[in-house]
């Protein structure tokens, strides 16, 4: 603990405005002192293991180390507290783990509830990060977040790259993937997708549509109130967001 009595707190993840909230949300607690942070988990394992760490806020799905790779690697001592985009079944599996998670995106009640336990737990053993990591590592393992969606043609099934995908959207009971110069109708339900398609990447921002965050390049708030968002392709699509969507969009873009 640091002289003021804060926890000492280091904050690895690779997506920069992800980051920049949770550092933020954590100041505003009182109760934590950053000594670091990172967006490349290389780096962020090399600052931990040089200095007093002792609480670690790590996300799960990163390029080059993931969450779990991270803390194989971490020097003992600091806590984990695990950050991840995952659905609430996989959310329900971190509840029987002594690590600690935080569902993005993070809510300032769950964060002050995470801060407590590690406040009264302190520093986990080796053996007892390990056993827990186990489990962790056994709920959240399954099928890979799918990387292309298949259309079916007539004669042929055509692979679209996901990171190609500006939206998907259902439409006439129908479920279209949409790129910057086309649409590919689709097998799977938007229900389905939203399932198998990495949510860190795609967030839905209404009943009918998913929407790959890194496609977004504004957003835009109408004379009504409703605020629809901007993407990068050629046409300038404007994809309406749900009233009931909006707080988790801007939470996403680090826009709360």
């Amino acid at each position: 603990m640091s002289a003021s009595g804060r926890l000492r707190a280091f904050l690895i993840d690779d997506e920069p405005l992800a980051l920049k909230r949770l550092a933020r949300m954590l100041e505003a607690t009182g109760r934590v002192e950053i000594v670091g942070r990172a967006t490349d988990p290389v780096e962020g394992l090399r600052q931990v293991g040089a200095q007093p760490v002792e609480v670690l806020f790590l996300d799960i799905h990163m390029p080059g180390l993931s969450g779990f790779q991270v803390v194989e690697r971490v020097p003992p001592g600091p806590a984990v507290v695990f950050t991840t985009a995952h659905d609430e079944h996989a959310v329900q599996a971190f509840e029987v783990n002594a690590l600690d998670y935080l569902l993005k995106p993070i809510e300032r009640a769950r964060l002050d509830r995470a801060l407590d336990r590690i406040a009264a737990r302190r520093v986990e053993t080796g053996d007892e990060l390990k056993t827990a990591l186990d489990r962790l590592a056994r709920h959240l393992r399954g099928p890979a977040f799918l990387d292309q969606l298949a259309s079916r043609l007539r004669d042929r099934v055509q692979l679209v790259p996901v990171d190609q995908v500006t939206h998907v959207l259902a439409r006439d009971r129908a479920t279209y993937a949409v790129t910057a110069h086309a649409e590919h109708m689709l097998d799977m339900t938007l229900a389905e997708l939203e399932r198998r398609l990495d949510p860190a990447r795609f967030l839905r921002i209404h009943r009918a549509v998913l929407v790959n965050v890194a496609w977004v390049g504004e957003l835009r708030a109408g004379e009504d109130g409703h605020l629809a968002v901007c993407l990068k392709d050629p046409r300038r699509t404007e994809l309406a967001v749900a009233r009931d969507r909006a707080r988790a969009l801007k939470e996403r873009l680090g826009l709360v």
